[in-house]
């Protein structure tokens, strides 16, 4: 009696410690399908499943899709700036249609960094911080001139890392590059229109 007490206790004990092992096994496979967005070279296994996201997220795209949120947003607060503060008609106008054309290209970036499970920036970088509080200081005349040449600049810039990306970048975020292209030669070429109506 007293051994087949312990034969039973032993199953029990043996059975609790393949449980067990199982779930250890099941976990840690579980875990091994998902790295975590800040390794620098790796996203979730499954999301090659998803229309154009890569399984790897390569360098080029990081900074991209990094330096594309930032300027993004630098942008929606400059045209508002110029919205309020912009003293010549064409300079409001310039500032209320790059607001509303970089809203929709942030959002579409914000949806592929959801699908890519890839974490953008939140704020500006303190050189783009300063260069937004610089302008806010600006009114009239001075400022018109202040940020139509930042536009200006600044598009060219943009046009040039976009095409960048559309060329040697990945997936959905080489052809969301590509897509917003025309829409920054757009801005560039209001900015500079507007530039030469101050002039």
């Amino acid at each position: 009696m007293k051994n087949s007490i312990l034969a039973i206790l032993a199953l029990a004990a043996l059975s609790a410690c393949k449980k067990n092992e199982t779930t250890v096994i099941d976990s840690s496979s579980d875990s091994s399908m998902m790295v975590p967005a800040t390794d620098s070279s790796m996203m979730p296994m499954d999301s090659a499943t998803v229309s154009g996201t890569s399984t790897n997220l390569m360098n080029q795209d990081k900074m991209f899709a990094d330096a594309a949120a930032k300027g993004g947003m630098m942008e929606v607060m400059l045209g508002e700036t110029a919205e309020m503060n912009g003293m010549d008609a064409k300079v409001k106008a310039l500032g209320k249609m790059i607001k509303e054309d970089h809203t929709k290209a942030n959002a579409e970036l914000k949806s592929w960094a959801a699908t890519a499970n890839y974490m953008l920036p939140t704020k500006l970088d303190a050189d783009q911080q300063k260069m937004v509080d610089d302008l806010k200081m600006k009114k009239g005349a001075d400022f018109d001139k202040a940020y139509t040449d930042m536009m200006v600049t600044d598009h060219k810039k943009d046009i040039a890392a976009f095409k960048k990306e559309a060329s040697d970048g990945t997936g959905d975020l080489k052809a969301f590059a590509a897509k917003t292209v025309p829409t920054l030669e757009k801005h560039l070429a209001a900015s500079e229109d507007a530039m030469k109506a101050l002039k």
